[in-house]
């Protein structure tokens, strides 16, 4: 039996706290399509996802009307291209990248994602075309959305694989320089990748997956900030870091039930697999969905001081917690998101000097993604890009978690100057890269980094 103050307090998480279901993102499996044809693969494609994602976005207007929770974004996410277009050449890998765009804009999603390499031990002819073909294809499409793992705890970290997409992203931003390099932003940089992820722009549907299966993101920011400024504010006593952990995971609770909800009937109604919750809490540059709110509601008055990363851990173990109590199929990150540019709070923290790129590398230790949605230089060098991907990398590799880099070299413009990407993809202060260019005969030894020992954990 549901209790009336839990059906309230839902009710108000949706009016008041901007609590929404980030993404319903249908994962397909591309596998059946292969051919060394490229015009029988891409038939085959176009073939495939009309068939599963045809009624997606009419099924997910229904499920939103009936319940009245919003459903933000919709979108699919398919096998990794690198292998289902295996053998293609560059014309090729492009043939299929514009496939899924079209497709993609007939069935009404989003984006689209899975133009994606694995490529953590080591990477084929095939993967290094496909690498090779980003800056055409992020820069001539607008939803194909590509992702790159280059390592993982088993495997260690290919820094081959690093070292070239230094020179993507530079290649990307250039291309797209009219809009502040924003086809970087469609580029997401891996350490051990999830395969059920249901959030772009590094979605894909991994290897152990169904046909097809139905993932969702649930937003929240709002709805934890509301509760956490509700118990400061009217505690008989004040509340300890405890406590404040116990009112996350009860409204964590709370939101993965919606998120749970919403998915099952989506999948229910399409026909196809129910998969996971993600519990990440996604921020929007919107006042009041901002990760970094909440830790303003904990306390910490000025983001990137010191207590900032602790803050961030609290926050991100209660929803944890709260979200596995409450789901049996939890996923994907779920984590907290610290993406900058589309946190408007973490965006202020930037401009004001507070938050520095250190200082953000110190916090993904402890959170999910990584570096996300971070501008640069313009004039970063290709060497340097790709140190700061394998400093995050690493971080991943050696924690046993994921972490990713989304990072847009600015062109024409330097720090503290102001990149723009609109939308739900917001916009931040250019951050200063510290020492920049001193670890260029780094990367250039190449090569793979070892995977990490497992025992004499410390």
């Amino acid at each position: 039996m549901h209790r009336t103050e839990d059906v309230l307090a839902t009710l108000s998480m949706i009016r008041q706290h901007k609590l929404d279901v980030r993404t319903v993102t249908m994962g397909i499996d591309l596998a059946p399509c292969a051919s060394p044809d490229i015009t029988v693969l891409c038939d085959r494609i176009r073939d495939r996802l009309i068939h599963y994602a045809g009624r997606l976005a009419a099924v997910c207007r229904e499920v939103e009307s009936r319940y009245g929770i919003p459903i933000v974004n919709r979108r699919i996410a398919v096998s990794p291209i690198g292998r289902i277009a295996a053998g293609q050449k560059a014309e090729g890998l492009l043939a299929v990248a514009r496939t899924l765009d079209a497709v993609a804009a007939e069935v009404e999603v989003d984006l689209v994602g899975g133009f994606t390499a694995l490529v953590q031990k080591g990477w084929s002819d095939s993967d290094r075309r496909l690498i090779a073909s980003l800056p055409e294809v992020l820069s001539t499409t607008s939803r194909v959305c590509s992702s790159v793992n280059v390592g993982t705890t088993a495997a260690g970290i290919n820094m081959d694989a690093i070292a070239a997409l230094g020179h993507v992203l530079k290649d990307t931003a250039e291309r797209t320089r009219d809009h502040d390099g924003f086809g970087c932003a469609k580029l997401v940089i891996f350490a051990n990748a999830p395969n059920d992820n249901p959030f772009m722009a590094g979605a894909f549907h991994g290897s152990g997956e169904t046909d097809c299966v139905i993932n969702i993101g649930v937003s929240g920011p709002g709805v934890v900030k509301a509760a956490v400024e509700d118990l400061v504010a009217h505690s008989a006593t004040k509340p300890t870091l405890g406590d404040i952990a116990e009112e996350i995971k009860s409204t964590a609770f709370r939101v993965t039930r919606v998120g749970e909800l919403i998915g099952r009937e989506v999948a229910a109604r399409l026909g196809v697999a129910f998969g996971i919750v993600d519990l990440s809490l996604a921020p929007t540059p919107q006042v009041g969905d901002s990760v970094g709110e909440i830790l303003q509601a904990m306390g910490v008055a000025r983001l990137g001081g010191p207590g900032s990363t602790a803050a961030l851990a609290l926050l991100n173990d209660a929803v944890k917690k709260g979200g596995s109590f409450a789901s049996s199929s939890v996923g994907g990150l779920s984590g907290a998101f610290v993406a900058v540019s589309e946190d408007q709070a973490l965006a202020r923290a930037v401009e004001a000097g507070d938050l520095t790129l250190a200082k953000l590398e110190a916090m993904t230790a402890v959170c999910s993604v990584g570096l996300d949605m971070i501008a640069v230089p313009g004039d970063t060098d290709a060497e340097t890009l790709s140190a700061l991907i394998a400093d995050e990398v690493a971080i991943g590799v050696i924690n046993h978690k994921t972490t990713a880099v989304r990072v847009i070299p600015v062109p024409g413009k330097a720090a503290g100057e102001r990149a723009v990407f609109g939308g739900l993809f917001g916009e931040m202060n250019i951050l200063a890269i510290h020492a920049a260019g001193g670890s260029t005969e780094f990367v250039r030894h190449g090569g793979r980094i070892p995977a990490p020992l497992s025992s004499l954990r410390n």
